[in-house]
């Protein structure tokens, strides 16, 4: 049942492994071990965050296609929740990986939406694409 609204699901996973590949390895070699871990938490974090946020909206689609916005923004305000207590609790800390964890978040955020977005704009959907073409 939900298959058919999480098409996008196995691209975007391709996206963040990307990711989780490149800015940890980015952030080992230019700054340090601690960053490359940051860098790796952060898009783990966001990477998971999306994703349960793409199951909860297409569950809510699901039921009432009306459901999406409201359930879509209260994801959102339980999203940025999240990562902001994990950073709160995490600067407590002094672990010198905070900032490139926050960095990672914002690379991972930013690589999610414009992946997304390369995904729609090139899929075929069948109430918009002319089946017959």
């Amino acid at each position: 049942m939900l298959g058919k609204r999480l098409t996008f699901l196995p691209f975007m996973l391709g996206v963040t492994a990307a990711v989780a590949v490149v800015a940890p390895l980015v952030a080992y070699i230019a700054v340090s071990p601690a960053a490359a871990l940051g860098v790796l938490a952060g898009v783990g974090l966001v990477g998971l965050s999306y994703l349960l946020s793409s199951f909860v909206i297409a569950w809510a689609d699901s039921i009432n296609p009306k459901m999406v916005l409201s359930v879509g923004l209260l994801m959102y305000g339980i999203k940025f929740t999240v990562l902001f207590l994990v950073l709160a609790v995490i600067a407590k800390t002094g672990w010198a990986g905070l900032k490139p964890m926050a960095i990672g978040i914002g690379v991972a955020a930013v690589a999610w939406t414009i992946g997304h977005g390369w995904w729609l704009w090139h899929a075929r959907i069948p109430y918009i694409d002319d089946p017959e073409q």
